[in-house]
């Protein structure tokens, strides 16, 4: 087996992980958006760090939808360097954002590690 038939499977299991990690997310958001306020807070502190998390993760989203159509259309599936990155990226973030669930991080976080995953694969797409 080649490295890059090896590649593809790792590379679409670390995307799916991630994937899974951030729809989590979504429906557990309640108690990292909670993490993000002061012990006491009102509605209104709640709803706009909750409309903050929402967009990022909505961005994330986004994001996925792209890197997925390029890897089902084959145009990235079969390049080794953008495999081999896209995996170490996603496998990253996946670990990252488990941490930021259990450890329940503050939103901010979210957006370090948004930047730091996503956007440098982004980043490395477009070269």
């Amino acid at each position: 087996m080649s490295s890059i038939s090896s590649l593809i499977p790792a590379r679409f299991l670390t995307i799916i992980a991630h994937l899974v990690i951030v729809i989590t997310i979504f429906w557990s958001r309640e108690n990292n958006v909670k993490a993000c306020l002061p012990l006491e807070f009102t509605q209104e502190q709640y709803d706009t760090e909750d409309r903050k998390l929402v967009v990022a993760l909505s961005a994330t989203l986004g994001l996925f939808a792209i890197e997925l159509a390029g890897f089902f259309s084959g145009v990235s599936m079969f390049s080794s360097s953008q495999g081999l990155l896209s995996l170490a990226v996603h496998c990253s973030a996946s670990v990252s954002l488990s941490f930021f669930v259990f450890e329940q991080w503050e939103c901010w976080t979210y957006w370090v590690i948004f930047a730091t995953c996503r956007l440098v694969r982004l980043h490395a797409c477009f070269q």
